[in-house]
Parts: C-alpha cells; structure tokens; sequence
C-alpha cells in the first residue's frame, strides 16, 4: 500500500503533507528528526492518510494536494474537528 498523510506539527501548529509507501516508519522518521524539512518542527501527530494501492495514485493525489490551494482546503475543512486536536 501507497499512503498521502498529513502531519501537525506540535511545535507551531502547521502541517506537512508527504507520500510513502510505510507510514509508520515515515511517522517515525519525521518524529525522530531524520526528515531534513520537519526536523525543526518536530514532535507530531498524524491527522490524516489515505491509503492507494497504486504508488503512482498516491504521487498524483500528493501532488493535487500540493499544487491545488482549493483541494487542500476542501479536505482541511473535511477534516476539521480531526485538525483541532
């Protein structure tokens, strides 16, 4: 399985959206501070994944969600109480 999630930072609050293809390593690594773009924003907490069994559905969603504003806000304010915590 291919995973897009979406990480909070607890340090300032914002988040990071990634793809991969083992989550709970990937958590792991962001936490840990071996991820060169979160390490200063460790620790956190996932509040969203989808899971593809294409690598490359995962690549196109992650990119949709990167690139779209829009679609990322819609799925934020889908996910709005899961964001809160």
């Amino acid at each position: 399985m291919y995973y897009v999630y979406i990480i909070k930072s607890k340090k300032d609050g914002d988040f990071y959206l990634g793809s991969t293809n083992d989550l709970k390593r990937r958590f792991a690594e962001h936490n840990s501070g071996k991820v060169f773009s979160t390490k200063h924003r460790k620790p956190f907490d996932l509040v969203y994944y989808e899971a593809y069994k294409a690598e490359k559905d995962a690549r196109n969603r992650e990119q949709n969600l990167k690139l779209r504003a829009n679609a990322f806000s819609q799925l934020k304010r889908r996910i709005y109480e899961s964001l809160k915590t």
